[in-house]
């Protein structure tokens, strides 16, 4: 970038360009992509030029962080090509976001169609249909939104697309608020971009491209198979009948469409108004190593968390999601270049914990203490975390945060204490919005409000008993248990593994460390592993044992995989008379193996009755379905 300032609106290429303010937000990474869209017309030529009018610098800048915090970094200079795949369908996934990321990083890349951010609107070859909606899947914080911006970015830079002339980004989250509302679609693109007033945006010149972000935040009631047919752009209806008929293409049938989405909401747009699915599936392998070694400036520091990391496979798997990647970074830099006390990371709650406390560290050093006490503070979090959770809820409202007793100037002071924790977004159109930094996040706070819950106040939050005079930890790991297996989508799995993990002493005592107020329960953990072991016994399906070893692993209790894995390393699981749980054990050892299963070989650990094969079989069905091939 060149040392001297930049004019205040600049054009790319040419002064002959067409400008529109838009203040873009980001939904599912840790940074805030704050950017503004100016719009200048000229009769000659039209293009939308991208920049940031509040400091002067263009508005391709990334934050890790918050704005606030750090210095900005060039996108186009950190930016990695996520892998992203063209996939069969935009089907629900009934898996925990964390279980299709274990699930993803064994899949050989050669088994997908590999297509280009900037090629999802282009026929692949031997494909001749056009390409009108695109759905774009991902788990949160893989990276949708960054694709999106990149997109933006490339396009406005004359690189990419430019038979395109016009590109709305209109995230559900902001849409959300106008949920009540009867406008036409020239009055809803005016309240958000309120330049395009003066020109005529439908007309056959402008080749029109709208982007809505975040499908699974989405609170308009979306009804694909209303009889309202909508054809005039000038008629005003509700806000959901407006999206729907836009999106199926009676409204406008020759703009692109571009839609986002976390898995579980996938199917909310029916399959016939999609016309190409595709999946962000974040970082490879190699991008793994290569995002480190950027963020971390010291190589010999980044060898040494890349080291670590691949030393516990748990969290080297959700490595993949570009986000958990940036809080690694953030508590082994502090962790591994200094002297620290305590065990270094190796579960996913030590990980988050310690990533906490960092970030109420950061807190005290705002001068805000007089605001609230961190355990205040964090447990009217959890409280949010926890019941929205339950709700699938991942954006939050002022009537969300009401019903847990928290005003919108307390949420906005929380938002500015804890930028990298909890997010307070101002809208292109008025009104506030708040979220977790990322779904993990938000699943961790609602763990420890519970655990804090039951430790520090004897409520157990399934049951709202209080005048119990003790409320058992292994009481409320059973009930937690009971209601995560309940969970047809899986979505209180990382959740159960993070409350499990917290009453573990060592993170107990992390906890003290966070909150002096924290009481430490002597409570054994032994109760609770053989009730999961015996849930295990009973289970038939083995996709819900798997997160129950997950959570033995994070109480500390390896004692039937180590006895699995001895089995495998001496050649003799063939001759083993395995229990149902054992063999499920045998499953999740291979799923979190660093070895990739091309094929998979059924006498390699069977040889008996074909009874006894097809038994067998069934147990290893989570392995079978990631292997290529089957003998």
């Amino acid at each position: 970038k060149s040392p001297e300032p930049e004019p205040s609106c600049v054009s790319m290429k040419s002064d002959e360009s067409l400008v529109l303010a838009i203040n873009f937000k980001s939904r599912d990474t840790q940074t805030d992509l704050g950017y503004d869209l100016m719009m200048i017309q000229n009769t000659k030529k039209r293009k939308l030029v991208l920049i940031n009018s509040c400091n002067n610098v263009k508005f391709e800048c990334l934050y890790e962080g918050t704005a606030t915090q750090g210095n900005p970094t060039l996108l186009n200079k950190i930016y990695t090509e996520l892998y992203i795949t063209e996939s069969e369908s935009g089907e629900i996934s009934n898996e925990h976001e964390v279980r299709q990321i274990e699930t993803q990083s064994r899949r050989a890349a050669t088994e997908d169609t590999p297509i280009k951010c900037s090629d999802i609107f282009r026929a692949l070859p031997g494909q001749d249909k056009p390409i009108r909606t695109v759905l774009t899947k991902g788990v949160a914080g893989i990276g949708k939104t960054v694709s999106v911006q990149k997109f933006i970015l490339d396009w406005a830079e004359g690189k990419e697309n430019q038979d395109v002339q016009l590109i709305f980004p209109l995230p559900f989250r902001e849409i959300n608020l106008m949920k009540d509302k009867t406008l036409s679609l020239p009055d809803l693109l005016q309240v958000f971009f309120p330049e395009t007033k003066e020109i005529d945006i439908f007309s056959d010149e402008y080749k029109v491209l709208f982007i809505f972000d975040g499908l699974d935040e989405c609170r308009l009631s979306l009804d694909f198979q209303s009889d309202v047919r909508l054809c005039d752009v000038s008629e005003s209806v509700s806000v959901d009948v407006l999206l729907t008929n836009l999106i199926v293409g009676n409204l406008l049938p020759s703009a692109l469409i571009w839609i986002t989405s976390r898995p579980a909401a996938a199917d909310l747009v029916p399959s016939e108004c999609v016309h190409r699915v595709t999946e962000v599936r974040g970082f490879s392998e190699p991008q793994k190593e290569e995002y480190f070694r950027k963020r971390i400036s010291d190589q010999s520091l980044a060898n040494r968390i890349i080291s670590h990391l691949k030393s516990s496979r748990s969290l080297f798997i959700m490595c993949h999601i570009p986000v958990f990647c940036w809080i690694s970074a953030a508590v082994l830099e502090k962790m591994l270049s200094r002297a620290e006390s305590g065990e270094i990371p190796k579960t996913l709650t030590q990980m988050y914990t310690h990533f906490l406390i960092l970030q109420t560290n950061i807190k005290h050093e705002k001068d805000y203490e007089k605001k609230g006490t961190d355990e205040d503070m964090i447990l009217k979090l959890g409280k949010v975390a926890f019941q929205q959770l339950v709700k699938g809820n991942v954006i939050f409202y002022e009537e969300d945060l009401r019903e847990c007793g928290i005003d919108v100037t307390e949420a906005s002071v929380y938002s500015g204490l804890c930028t990298q924790i909890f997010r307070e977004e101002l809208g292109l159109y008025q009104g506030k919005v708040f979220c977790f930094v990322h779904l993990s996040i938000q699943e961790h706070l609602a763990a420890l409000y519970v655990h804090l819950s039951c430790t520090n106040h004897n409520i157990n939050v399934f049951d709202q008993i209080t005048k119990q005079k003790h409320v058992s930890l292994s009481a409320l790991h059973q009930r937690a248990v009971d209601e995560a297996l309940k969970s047809k989508t899986g979505h209180l799995d990382l959740f159960l593994r993070f409350l499990l993990g917290l009453s573990v002493k060592t993170n107990q005592s992390l906890l003290q460390r966070l909150m002096k107020q924290t009481k430490i329960r002597a409570d054994s953990n032994e109760e609770t592993i053989e009730y999961i072991k015996k849930k295990i016994r009973s289970m038939c399906s083995p996709e819900k044992s798997i997160n129950l070893f997950h959570c033995l692993n994070e109480l500390g209790d390896h004692s039937v995989v180590e006895e699995i894995q001895r089995y495998l390393k001496s050649g003799r699981i063939t001759e083993a008379k395995l229990s149902s749980s054992q063999w499920s054990a045998v499953a999740f050892v291979l799923l979190t193996s660093e070895k990739k299963m091309d094929e998979f070989h059924l006498d390699k650990f069977v040889k008996r009755s074909k009874a006894e094969n097809v038994k067998v079989l069934q147990m290893l069905l989570p392995v079978v379905k990631e292997s290529r091939s089957v003998q």
